[in-house]
């Protein structure tokens, strides 16, 4: 009998053993993008936390989480819980390591976990929350993280379960294995620019486009912002100069989505059109790295570049110090439909 008895949980042992073997496999193999039929079927899974990550600036928050989310999904506010954090006067910088492991501890995730991070899935830029939070993971050394593709409004869509009120996160021990590889400082940036002095000087000379100003030594640097502010036409509150890092390309980030389907273009039209960011390593950068966390996922996570990284202080930082040299194509005639109130 007792023989009996220590073969079946012998066998049960294995059997948990084989499951807990296999959820980790599922969850190592699934690709940076998950769609919502994936995550359906991984519900189930012990390892897998879904980290809805609504905010102000999709319309949404924690209320919109708590009206309905998918089953099981914690909740953190992109926008309020300290995803970025405001460092020696710059506001939306990466935590620190500390605040990193507190924040991530607190969620429920620890090393084991593999997160799913659902943005609301209501446009390009709710698509840059969720780029910046899984960037942040991948800084913070955590491998198993994906984003749903298409949101929470891709779950909706499919007609998948939700659940109402709120699930309190069980709070782990989560420790950061800092990766440099994924982040640019301002001396990465100034490393590039000088690196890049002579192709820029050739550029000015020849007076090319701007799709190829940033061809030439050294990092290639990303603007991920639209053209307007590109071009000094526009610029963001914090920013304290209009214009862009000299060389650097114009990539709008919102060209890789696709407004209709609110999701990433397909993988072939997403490298059509990073086909003009030359090889080498590259720097992604807007004006507060939200933007750029975009370009910065779809060249590095779903093209395979090597050696992409993003400036979380981008223009913000980069302008704060008036002695850093910015290119600008504006105008006193912008200028003075700015004093007019007639523009930006």
């Amino acid at each position: 009998m007792v023989s009996a008895v220590a073969s079946a949980a012998r066998r049960l042992l294995v059997a948990l053993a084989l499951a807990s073997a296999a959820a980790a496999a599922v969850a190592q193999d699934a690709p940076p993008l998950v769609s919502a039929q994936w995550l359906m079927q991984q519900l189930g899974n012990p390892r897998i936390v879904v980290l809805d990550i609504r905010s102000a600036i999709d319309g949404g928050g924690v209320e919109a989480y708590r009206a309905g989310h998918i089953p099981g999904a914690v909740h953190s506010d992109y926008d309020k819980a300290g995803w970025r954090v405001t460092r020696q006067g710059t506001p939306f910088m990466l935590p620190s390591e500390a605040e990193l492991e507190k924040l991530i501890g607190e969620i429920g995730i620890d090393e084991d976990s593999h997160v799913v991070v659902v943005p609301a899935g209501v446009h390009a830029t709710d698509f840059g929350s969720a780029a910046r939070v899984y960037w942040t993971f991948k800084v913070a050394g955590h491998r198993a993280v994906s984003i749903l593709d298409g949101g929470h409004a891709a779950w909706i869509a499919a007609a998948y379960p939700v659940e109402r009120g709120h699930n309190p996160p069980s709070p782990k021990i989560f420790t950061v294995k800092f990766d440099r590889s994924r982040l640019a400082v301002t001396a990465d940036v100034e490393a590039a620019l000088g690196g890049a002095s002579a192709a820029r000087a050739k550029v000015a000379s020849l007076g090319v486009s701007r799709a190829s100003a940033a061809a030439g030594a050294g990092a290639t640097l990303i603007d991920a912002r639209p053209a307007r502010f590109f071009d000094g036409k526009e610029k963001a509150p914090a920013a304290k100069a209009y214009g862009h890092i000299p060389g650097a390309l114009n990539l709008d980030s919102a060209g890789f989505y696709d407004p209709k389907n609110n999701r990433l273009r397909p993988k072939s039209e997403l490298a059509a059109i990073a086909a003009s960011v030359p090889a080498g390593p590259v720097v992604s950068y807007c004006n507060t790295g939200h933007w750029a966390a975009t370009n910065w996922f779809v060249l590095s996570e779903l093209l395979g570049r090597k050696d992409v990284k993003l400036y979380d202080g981008s223009m913000v930082e980069w302008s704060a110090d008036a002695s850093r040299p910015i290119a600008s194509s504006r105008t006193r005639w912008d200028d003075l439909k700015k004093a007019l109130g007639l523009g930006s």
